[in-house]
């Protein structure tokens, strides 16, 4: 059971210092065709695909991963007029940025990345273990094959503001763990311990023995999740939105629980639905934040 590392990033090419000339900032060759050429001068401008490499983009992604000392950064992309808002702090951690222009990183995101002038390229975290995690609120969830980047990325911001101590996911049938993921956790990944499992029905088992209070999510539940008699340490599990939760991991819950809702749609976007739980969660157990004492 290991964390997950970053699967191929979405785009990435050979990295090479454009030419400076004398007493002047870092500038962009200029293309010599204004569709081939630029794709050749983007191309040589970042790192080429690989699995060990991780993109993250967008001022909060980017400052987290800077400040929180957790991977090693390769390097640090900005635009000019990005750069005032992160030298000082890259400088600090001895990182020189290159200067490059926003269409550059667009072309190499995707002209729909809101990346707002940053970007870094680095390595994946450190892998973890289910016996790595920490019971400091005592609620963790666990994600039973989502797939859709954003609504991951999603849960893990969600997860960062509520205090869970970790969140665990299958090896397979996940999203990788950098771009746009990255993007929409605004920082999250380098505040959440993140656990990859091969085996979920093995890694609940591992959390019952453990001692934790296993609860699956559905909104054909049998239960309210208000009406439980939670009590930590707890495990939330959360199934991907086209198959919900896989007959294993039923069976490994302890209870299947549905959410409140008196509206006429009775089910929520996955993400929506584990805010709501964990709002529900905290009031629960009587503590701030949720478990923690």
């Amino acid at each position: 059971m290991k964390r997950p590392k970053s699967k191929t990033p979405q785009a990435g090419f050979n990295g090479k210092k454009s030419p400076q000339s004398a007493g002047r900032k870092q500038e962009i060759q200029q293309p010599s065709s204004p569709v081939g050429g630029q794709a050749f001068a983007v191309k040589k401008m970042f790192r080429p695909l690989a699995p060990d490499l991780v993109i993250i983009f967008g001022f909060h992604a980017v400052l987290a991963a800077l400040t929180a000392n957790k991977r090693r950064i390769l390097d640090l992309y900005v635009t000019q007029n990005s750069l005032p808002r992160i030298i000082d702090i890259a400088r600090s951690k001895g990182l020189e940025p290159k200067i490059v222009e926003a269409k550059h990183l667009s072309a190499h995101l995707g002209q729909e990345a809101v990346h707002q002038g940053f970007l870094i390229e680095a390595r994946p975290l450190p892998d973890a273990d289910i016996f790595d995690i920490e019971n400091k609120t005592g609620v963790i969830l666990v994600l039973d094959q989502i797939t859709d980047p954003h609504n991951v990325g999603a849960i893990v911001r969600t997860a960062c503001a509520f205090g869970v101590d970790a969140l665990i996911v299958t090896q397979r049938h996940s999203p990788n763990f950098s771009g746009v993921l990255a993007k929409i956790a605004s920082g999250g990944l380098e505040h959440l311990l993140i656990v990859n499992v091969t085996n979920l029905a093995r890694a609940l088992e591992d959390l019952h023995a453990r001692g934790y209070m296993i609860v699956g999510l559905d909104s054909q539940g049998d239960e309210l999740i208000s009406g439980l008699p939670l009590s930590t340490p707890l495990a939330l599990v959360f199934g991907s939105e086209d198959r919900g939760l896989r007959r294993l991991t039923r069976e490994n819950c302890d209870a299947i629980a549905r959410l409140d809702l008196s509206g006429p749609i009775q089910s929520l976007n996955v993400s929506n639905a584990c805010a709501a739980v964990l709002s529900q969660i905290k009031l629960i157990l009587g503590k701030s934040p949720l478990g923690a004492s």
